[in-house]
């Protein structure tokens, strides 16, 4: 629905994610009467680029134009052609590589475009397809559509994507000479998830300067495979961490870049616990993403290690998540809920989202699986605040 809106609103709509997200499925699928053309064929990118006005007398529209960032200059052409008459939803236009499309948009298509972000797909969408799995299996397989369409392996698929990834796609971003230094730097990230980032630390074990791990860290989130989650640190006087946190787009190279070869080796890894809040984390920025809306998800983290895993902000309301990977119930998931709740009058609706089947509500606080996540996250929705008058 929020694509169609967009299309009914913008002569052009842009559709970002990573690759392998289903993004050139789902607007072909779409828009099943505009033309197709993918920018990665090497005769279609010729043609744009040796005459783009002969490409479009070509191909007049209403056109789906695959992979933009490979010919950016076409962003020009397209505005020219939209100024002198605007049809809503005429041009389609996808992409995996943000800085350039980011670059184009503002210079050429501000205003004229609308923009949205695909993820790979979502365990309520895997739901909806009647496919459910257990958590280690959703760890294991990810979420790319090529293995459930296609029956391809996970391991398979990720040695694939992870290759042609650092291969064909880190070249085009950036010129990375230390290819293994890049790969070795994925890898340790991995390691990492969910924590904070610490570069400097990182610079020492691989033996690349800090800087250059900045700009490392730049290009994997302008390809989104990683994406942040910042902290929220407002209206609280204690001392708070300033530094964001960082997960996979897609859970499951995560999975695959520690070197785990099957769901059950994944309860038995020692970072299970960072996967599957990394696994959570994401379906929430799905959530909000696929309903068309500006993910507003934080964290809270103090100086002496208090942490709420995850903070929805609504209107400066805060929806505490605290993440547990645990299958039993225990009102001790809760600790921190509980304190984060004695200090901050803005929070509502405290839930601890875990792998257990009890779904319950003790002492104000909710207990629910995981994959409830996006049910809670659009569901939200903060008591009124309170109403205040002037004596005056």
């Amino acid at each position: 629905p929020h694509l169609h809106s967009l299309a009914r609103t913008f002569p052009v709509v842009t559709v970002l994610g990573t690759r392998q997200s289903g993004k050139t499925t789902l607007v072909r699928s779409e828009f099943p009467d505009h033309e197709y053309l993918n920018l990665e064929d090497p005769d279609t990118r010729d043609a744009a680029e040796r005459d783009y006005s002969g490409f479009f007398a070509t191909h007049p529209g209403p056109l789906i134009l695959d992979e933009i960032q490979r010919v950016p200059k076409l962003l020009s052409a397209i505005q020219v052609r939209v100024d002198e008459k605007r049809e809503p939803g005429k041009y389609i236009l996808t992409g995996s590589h943000q800085p350039l499309l980011r670059a184009g948009i503002t210079q050429s298509l501000a205003g004229r475009t609308g923009i949205a972000q695909l993820w790979p797909l979502s365990v309520a969408e895997l739901a909806d397809a009647g496919i459910n799995l257990d958590r280690d299996e959703y760890l294991f397989c990810g979420f790319l559509p090529g293995h459930y369409a296609n029956a391809i392996p996970p391991s398979q698929l990720f040695a694939n994507y992870y290759s042609t990834y650092v291969e064909r796609d880190v070249r085009q971003l950036v010129n990375v000479e230390k290819l293994k230094a890049f790969a070795m730097f994925i890898k340790l990230l991995a390691g990492r998830v969910g924590q904070l980032v610490n570069l400097r630390s990182m610079s020492g074990e691989i033996g690349v300067t800090t800087p250059t791990l900045s700009a490392w860290l730049s290009v994997l989130e302008a390809s989104f495979i990683i994406f942040p989650l910042t902290p929220y640190y407002s209206n609280f006087g204690k001392r708070l961490i300033k530094t964001p946190k960082l997960y996979f787009t897609e859970p499951g190279l995560a999975t695959w870049l520690l070197g785990i070869t099957s769901p059950e080796q994944v309860v038995r890894d020692p970072l299970a616990g960072g996967l599957f809040e990394n696994m959570v984390v994401a379906e929430a920025f799905k959530a909000r993403c696929n309903a068309g809306l500006t993910p507003e998800l934080y964290f809270f983290r103090s100086h002496d290690g208090f942490e709420i895993d995850l903070l929805l902000n609504i209107a400066r309301r805060l929806l505490p998540l605290e993440i547990k990977a645990s299958r039993s119930f225990s009102p001790s998931l809760a600790r921190t809920l509980r304190a984060f709740q004695e200090i901050t009058e803005s929070s509502f609706s405290p839930t601890v989202l875990y792998a257990g089947e009890t779904e319950t509500i003790s002492m104000g606080i909710t207990y629910s699986h995981f994959k409830n996540t996006a049910k809670i996250i659009n569901n939200a929705n903060p008591p009124p605040a309170l109403s205040w008058s002037n004596p005056h």
